[in-house]
């Protein structure tokens, strides 16, 4: 992948003019250097000859050799001559040294030139070389300290001018660095500063585009995930949802509850004596009805199963607890005021029918349909339940939860799990979840499934997520893996000020380098519907090295316009998603449009709960990013492998 330049445009072509002129000084001082000494030298060796023509016409004279002591040696004292030696085959007949103090002989110009009037003789002369002892004048030197300031001026002057051409590139790059960053909507517009022009307005344009065809994107993909798993009228599941999440129940361990089918009769006759206006609105308020009534279960599924027919599916909770809602449900229905043809006291009937894990989906829905054909054979609006043994099922009310919850509480918190999740091929560790379990009067271990109703309905969410991060810090500080570790928080905790204030505070007391191994996962229904009070906080969580990651995605149909507003590393499939994906046509098409959705965000999309090779050979093909769940190894306790490390 090419890779963008760490140096700024301008910044390369100052280095490069100021290069090329350091470099055309440095040839110009050098050839200078070399050109002033050779001049030198050939002015010596003309002079010199001179001196030497005057010898040789002396000694064509019968006396000349006795008369160079009168006028020699003041001409070569004056010309720096430091030694001559006049000289022939028989000997030396004329020699001057003079009284000069030389330091380095080297530096002597040595040379010899024969007298062409007189055969046979040799003049050798050593002299000193002209500008040896000349010292830097600027008087002197003026013309070329000139020549350099100039050219140092010019160069400034230059590099100036050049950094004011080019600022508008530098704008244009560093925007470029931005995007590259991951910064597309604070970078959206460009400066009007910016250079090339064209290239600043055809960038504008194709992000201008970009935007809308992601935007336009986002809103195709919600409308799949609606329209393949929301009812258009009432805004509740449709029937492929409810089947796939019943399915996704009853296939878990240690799960019970309920499905509850809720019938208007005679809804056709309605439709065809009212029309679909009236026969849609009243479908409308039963749908509200429904809605407002089950937002105090969790884990609750309401969907509208056929036209005039919606079911419920509630999980772990008691016999009791269902039949006071049913009884609670029915009184709320008979409220409602449906027109004629339909009779006031004879339009809603209810069937129940309990259910376990190990059970079968369609055979729950059969005995839910006779339980409702049962109430509509009493001829009022009522409901009935489907005899069958009795399933195991968690009769603790609020009152005992709570006891046990305090007990669990006072002995450190619960008792801690992990489970890695993977990212690539399944090679790759991306973090290891911490999964909450404590044990019941008998010493059970319950599952976070079981028991966080039970923390939800007594308001012990923010002791419970205290404890879990508490225990998780500790881990990562003095624990003995290097690993990274998951955490699941509550919404409802990062709403209580309370504890964000001690969140906050346990983080800034954190080494960073720690903080960097945390990963908060909340869920995506809660963080949907809360997100601008929770923004602020998750925005410090990440600036702190936190990773966010988005937990139970597509358990509910919300946008998925939070991948905007906060910096998601990472989103988690609900593991309804993954069960037998590779049987159901609907799931992949939900999940290739999560996939298309958190295209070119950086965001990874986690399948969670992936059991077999064929599930994770689906997930691949379909471009999933990564995996967790038994297929790649199942949950252990955190305490166990610690001590399998430390022998």
């Amino acid at each position: 992948m090419r890779k963008a330049s760490g140096m700024k445009l301008t910044n390369r072509l100052v280095a490069f003019v100021t290069l090329i002129v350091i470099c055309a000084m440095f040839v110009i001082f050098i050839g200078g250097a070399i050109s002033f000494r050779k001049l030198g030298q050939d002015y010596l060796h003309h002079y010199l000859a001179g001196v030497v023509e005057v010898i040789d016409l002396e000694m064509i004279e019968p006396q000349g050799s006795q008369s160079l002591n009168r006028w020699l040696p003041k001409l070569l004292k004056a010309s720096n001559v430091v030694t001559l030696d006049v000289s022939n085959d028989a000997g030396s007949v004329y020699q001057f040294r003079g009284q000069q103090k030389i330091d380095d002989p080297n530096i002597l110009y040595r040379t010899d030139y024969p007298l062409t009037q007189n055969p046979g003789y040799v003049v050798r002369i050593q002299s000193i070389p002209p500008y040896t002892e000349l010292t830097y004048s600027l008087g002197a030197m003026s013309s070329i300290s000139l020549a350099i300031m100039i050219i140092i001026a010019g160069l400034v002057w230059g590099v100036n001018w050049l950094k004011r051409q080019l600022y508008g590139s530098e704008l244009l790059e560093e925007r470029g660095r931005m995007l590259l960053a991951g910064k597309l909507d604070d970078f959206a517009k460009g400066s009007e500063f910016e250079w090339p022009d064209t290239a600043s307005l055809a960038l504008d344009k194709l992000i201008s585009e970009l935007k809308d065809a992601r935007q336009e994107r986002s809103r195709f993909d919600t409308f799949i995930r609606t329209h393949t798993f929301l009812d258009q009228l009432t805004g509740s599941a449709n029937r492929v949802l409810f089947d796939s999440r019943l399915q996704s129940v009853v296939q878990d361990q240690d799960n019970h509850g309920a499905v509850i089918l809720i019938r208007i009769s005679e809804w056709e006759e309605l439709l065809l004596s009212k029309g679909k206006i009236v026969a849609d609105e009243l479908i409308q308020d039963v749908g509200m009805v429904l809605s407002n009534m089950i937002q105090r279960y969790p884990d609750s599924v309401l969907s509208r199963y056929f036209e005039a027919e919606f079911a419920i599916m509630l999980l772990q909770q008691p016999s009791k607890e269902i039949n006071l809602f049913v009884s609670q449900l029915l009184k709320a229905l008979e409220r409602l005021t449906p027109a004629a043809p339909l009779h006031r006291d004879n339009w809603c009937h209810i069937g129940v029918t309990y259910f376990a894990s190990g059970e079968r989906r369609g055979r729950i829905m059969d005995e839910a349909d006779m339980a409702l054909r049962s109430a509509q054979l009493q001829g009022t609006n009522s409901w009935s339940v489907f005899q069958k043994d009795p399933q195991e099922e968690d009769t603790r009310g609020s009152v005992r939860w709570r006891t046990l919850l305090d007990g669990v509480f006072s002995q450190g918190g619960p008792q801690l799990y992990q489970q890695p999740a993977y990212l690539a091929e399944g090679k790759t560790l991306l973090h290891r979840e911490l999964l909450a379990r404590i044990r019941d009067e008998n010493g059970l271990v319950l599952k976070a499934s079981r028991f966080l109703p039970a923390v939800e309905q007594v308001g012990f969410h923010v002791r419970m997520d205290k404890l879990v991060i508490s225990q998780a810090l500790d881990l990562l500080k003095n624990g003995p893996t290097l690993d990274n570790f998951a955490v699941n928080v509550s919404v409802e905790s990062l709403l209580d000020k309370a504890f964000v204030r001690w969140f906050r505070d346990e983080l800034l007391q954190t080494p960073r380098p720690v903080l960097k191994r945390l990963s908060i996962e909340v869920p995506e229904r809660n963080l949907s519907r809360y997100i601008d009070a929770v923004r602020t906080f998750l925005k410090m969580l990440t600036g702190l090295g936190c990773s966010l990651g988005v937990d139970q995605a597509g358990r509910t149909i919300v946008s998925t316009h939070y991948i905007k507003d906060v910096n998601i590393s990472y989103i988690k499939l609900h593991r309804s998603l993954i069960r037998e994906i590779d049987q159901r046509q609907e799931n992949q098409l939900f999940v290739r449009s999560m996939l298309g959705a958190c295209a070119n965000t950086g965001v990874a999309v986690i399948a969670v709960g992936v059991e077999n090779a064929r599930e994770w050979q689906v997930l691949q093909q379909l471009g999933i990013h990564g995996g967790q769940g038994r297929f790649f190894e199942p949950e252990r306790d955190l305490t166990q492998i610690a001590m399998k490390k430390r022998r």
